[in-house]
């Protein structure tokens, strides 16, 4: 499994640089397109879960741990850890919006009935695997709960909540933008507030500083991220493959006339950075042992989940419109009641250990593969011939342009 993930990361590098060669100057433009904030705010909210809040300060120890972890060696905890949420590993989402916005619509590949099937596979799983990952990390943030160890039926309950408003949300775009937007600027109030219980005080500046500039060994040693160093790393690019079609498929309908160079920029560079400051607060507190249990950690928890909301009402909308499952066709009814019991049995499947996304992520790859082969034997030419976006997405990006 992990030569099937490493052949998939050099594809998906390699693709990428062709991408930027060939087609850097382009402008791309989504069948829905919005300007550039709202664009950043979609992919960001929408591309991260709960694990982004809920994960860090439970990893920080495992990366320190080189008896059990030495492939961690070669730098220090906050590093690994945003290598493992930021920077290149966006490339993933470029890679799929440029694909789904400007290849697609003329290969048509995910049209094809059996790559549609599994395609809905690959994003039904990982929304029941997001689902899951709350309530695996629910008993940590909300110990007063329980034991800090065990999920209950509380934490059952939370998640099949979240799952419903989820669902219910997804019935609309329009929630779907505004709370991509009420998400962003609610983590960045959090970012805020642990921030400022950190380094409010006169050396909280320095202090911030040199925490930050331990960031640098993820750039130091980019390398070492390219490829999986160990079993967990690969999960870790295993869980962002399995998110990286649906992701693409999403926010490729947003992009607003940006070129292909400015889009791969922006996604890679956007996101990073309040992962970058969010990371290094976390750090700050984990390193220094401070505490985070009560207040902090149940104002963490509430964004993580309205994160998960966020995520899963796109994904839902998403695999719903892909199967013909909407709305319009079902009624509201029948669409809310059988998206909740699906992605419900399915996050219990996960929790069983039944179901793994190392096996979604493989799924990925081979549609990866599949689609190269396509394009190569049947629509090569089409694709070599591409100089714009389709012609149904022609607007006036001037109004969509950076501002």
């Amino acid at each position: 499994m992990t030569a099937w993930l490493s052949a998939g990361m050099i594809f998906t590098y390699v693709a990428i640089a062709i991408i930027l060669f060939k087609w850097g100057n382009l402008r791309c433009i989504g069948v829905t397109p919005v300007k550039t904030f709202s664009f950043i705010s979609i992919l960001f909210t929408s591309g991260l879960d709960a694990g982004l809040i809920m994960l860090p300060l439970t990893e920080f120890s495992r990366y320190t741990d080189l008896s059990t972890y030495p492939g961690f060696s070669f730098t220090n905890p906050l590093a690994i850890e945003f290598g493992f949420w930021g920077g290149l590993i966006w490339g993933f989402y470029f890679l799929t919006c440029f694909y789904f916005c400007v290849i697609e619509p003329r290969v048509k590949f995910f049209e094809i009935p059996l790559v549609k099937f599994i395609n809905n596979i690959v994003i039904i799983g990982t929304c029941a695997f997001t689902a899951y990952l709350l309530l695996f990390n629910l008993p940590w943030y909300l110990p007063q709960m329980g034991d800090g160890k065990t999920v209950i039926g509380s934490f059952y309950l939370i998640v099949f909540l979240v799952i419903s408003i989820s669902v219910y949300s997804s019935t609309s775009l329009r929630y779907v933008r505004v709370l991509s937007l009420g998400t962003t600027w609610l983590f960045i109030a959090l970012i805020g507030l642990i921030w400022l219980g950190a380094f409010a005080h006169p050396s909280g500046l320095s202090e911030f500083f040199s925490t930050f500039l331990l960031l640098g060994g993820y750039f130091s040693h980019l390398d070492k991220f390219l490829l999986p160093v160990n079993s967990y790393h690969a999960f870790y690019l295993f869980w962002w493959l399995s998110w990286s079609i649906m992701i693409g498929q999403f926010t490729s309908r947003f992009v607003g006339g940006l070129r292909t160079w400015q889009v791969f920029l922006v996604m890679l560079i956007f996101p990073s950075i309040p992962i970058a400051i969010w990371f290094t607060t976390l750090y700050f507190y984990y390193s220094h042992g401070l505490n985070v249990s009560g207040f902090y950690s149940l104002i963490m928890a509430v964004v993580g989940i309205t994160f998960v909301i966020n995520s899963l009402d796109s994904l839902v909308r998403l695999y719903t419109d892909n199967i013909g499952m909407t709305v319009s066709r079902l009624g509201k009814v029948k669409y809310i009641l059988g998206n909740i019991v699906v992605l419900s049995l399915l996050t219990l499947l996960f929790k069983l250990d039944f179901l793994r996304i190392q096996w979604v992520g493989t799924l990925v790859i081979g549609l990866f593969f599949a689609c190269v082969g396509y394009i190569v034997i049947i629509k090569y030419q089409e694709i070599k011939s591409i100089q714009a976006s389709p012609e149904g997405n022609r607007v006036d990006y001037s109004k969509f342009e950076l501002e």
